[in-house]
């Protein structure tokens, strides 16, 4: 495999996407190549790590982004086959597509797997949405995390707080660069495009026969509160997803829940006994939806209750309260500038702070600094331009 010399802009550039938190991310990053640096061959592989294909193509066709070029059909396994049944399929393609440059997001397995594979042949890998840490490394996206970044040659952030966590682990402020967040990106240019939560909360209801349960959630006193819940620690162990539940439906009692319900997730749920949760008339349990469907529940919620990191980010550039159901996160910005609270697990911090958002409204929180749609731009400005070239990060924020 031929290594274009070091510092010369990337002719070619494969992009790697695996699940749906990453169509959210890449999909800006596509129409920047387009826009901006149109000279540059990109290559979109899809891991096929999320498989489900009537979703997958729901999120393609609304956030626009193209068919993959490469489709490697990974499916769902444990952690260690997924990984090594990505690195085993992804090779061949590398080696096939010869690329100046492999670009990652996120931190599935997906990311990991291709990130190492690139980096075993000698291929520039640049990793989108890096240095972010929960410190918690009983999560299998935490190691993917740590590891994918000490693989990658050029790392981009979403936040300052990130240069200092990957300084602490050896990684030179010159290889970082601080871009914004992709994220905030996709969500401001589709913003005018969601759904309105009348529609698809009408539309659920009707669906499952039940038209007039529409009116609790879109006339109640306190409006609704939209749940999404898929983290192992909260599902996996049937006693902690029964205290959850428990809590939930106390929620509910006061602000119905609108719940896009993961299908891992409605297993569990039934598995442990507690089905009847998703039949409440004060649950709308949803299958899986579209980007501009959450949008806009998310965008008219009084509040969201989550277990998921990119649904803290939304929120906080939404102004919307969040709940986040668990000890920890990787997003601490969302917490110092942002509308999340961390409530973990238990029953009494949680309805505490469900009842002082229904009293008081909830945090106020800011749009983080360079959280204003133009990641994408920066990010292809830097691999396509002289600051491929190892630019300090002070200097690369302004860009």
């Amino acid at each position: 495999m031929t290594i274009p010399p070091r510092g010369a802009p990337p002719q070619k550039v494969l992009c790697v996407v695996g699940a749906r938190p990453n169509f959210m991310k890449i999909a800006p990053l596509m129409h920047a190549f387009r826009a901006h640096a149109p000279q540059v061959e990109v290559t979109l592989v899809h891991t096929g790590q999320h498989y489900d294909y009537a979703m997958n193509e729901a999120f393609f066709t609304q956030l626009g982004i193209p068919a993959p070029d490469v489709s490697l059909e990974v499916g769902s396994a444990s952690h260690a086959v997924q990984t090594a049944e990505i690195m085993r399929r992804f090779e061949p393609v590398l080696d096939a597509q010869q690329p100046d440059v492999v670009l990652v997001v996120g931190d599935v397995n997906s990311t990991i797997a291709c990130a190492l594979v690139a980096a075993k042949r000698g291929v520039k890998v640049v990793h989108v949405e890096a240095g972010l840490r929960s410190y918690d490394r009983t999560m299998p996206e935490e190691i993917n995390r740590v590891l994918t970044d000490q693989l990658c040659e050029r790392l981009y952030v979403t936040e300052r707080d990130a240069i200092d966590n990957l300084a602490r682990e050896g990684i030179s402020p010159e290889r970082v660069l601080f871009v914004g967040n992709v994220m905030i990106d996709t969500l401001l240019q589709n913003l005018s495009q969601a759904i309105p939560a009348a529609q698809t909360i009408t539309d659920a209801c009707a669906h499952a026969g039940t038209p007039a349960h529409a009116d609790a959630f879109l006339h109640g006193a306190h409006g609704y509160a939209v749940l999404t819940l898929h983290r192992p620690s909260n599902v996996d162990e049937p006693v902690a997803l029964a205290r959850l539940l428990e809590t939930l439906t106390t929620i509910s009692h006061d602000l119905p829940l609108v719940f896009p319900v993961h299908p891992r997730t409605a297993e569990r749920i039934r598995a442990s006994g507690h089905g009847s949760f998703l039949a409440s008339p004060r649950v709308l349990a949803l299958s899986p939806i579209g980007y501009f469907e959450m949008l806009g529940l998310n965008r008219e919620a009084r509040l969201v209750l989550t277990d998921s990191g990119g649904l803290q980010e939304e929120t906080t550039a939404l102004g919307v309260p969040c709940l986040t159901l668990r000890e920890n996160t990787e997003r601490p910005i969302t917490l110092t500038e942002g509308t999340n609270e961390l409530v973990g697990t238990d029953r009494g911090a949680i309805l505490a702070a469900v009842a002082a958002i229904l009293r008081d409204g909830g945090k106020r929180g800011r749009r983080p600094e360079l959280w204003d749609g133009k990641a994408a731009e920066r990010i292809v400005a830097d691999l396509v331009g002289a600051a491929w070239q190892q630019q300090p990060v002070a200097a690369a924020a302004q860009a």
